[in-house]
């Protein structure tokens, strides 16, 4: 079992950062692919950003490509996902996930143990 813990989320202006992290416990993180999800009012759960259980892959949804920066530091059991340049359309639940296949997968499916997610509001 993997215990994931999200924190970081809040209001912000549109044009602002939010750096969100999630704490895992259990089973060594370290194994895992790590991924954030999000997930608005009315729609579907939806890919955003992964990383490897290396920190050698990731990839990206073409929404927040350029702006979104995911991380890893497996010693401190930690994912991280700097959000810099805000729209409205980022106003969220942003969930952390963690997956036992290889590499980076973007398929929710793929994901094993999810936190309880962070709300992030991002105003115009």
């Amino acid at each position: 079992q993997v215990q994931l813990v999200e924190s970081g989320g809040g209001l912000v202006q549109a044009g602002g950062s939010l750096r969100l992290s999630c704490v895992a416990s259990g089973r060594t993180f370290s194994s895992y692919a790590g991924g954030w999800f999000r997930q608005a009012p009315g729609t579907d759960r939806e890919f955003v950003a992964t990383i490897g259980w290396s920190a050698g892959r990731t990839y990206y949804a073409d929404s927040v490509r350029g702006r979104f920066t995911v991380s890893r530091d497996n010693a401190k059991n930690t994912v991280s996902l700097q959000m810099n340049s805000l729209k409205p359309e980022d106003t969220a639940i942003y969930y952390c996930a963690a997956s036992r296949y290889p590499g980076a997968p973007t398929s929710r499916t793929s994901y094993d143990y999810w936190g309880q997610g962070t709300q992030v509001t991002v105003s115009s």
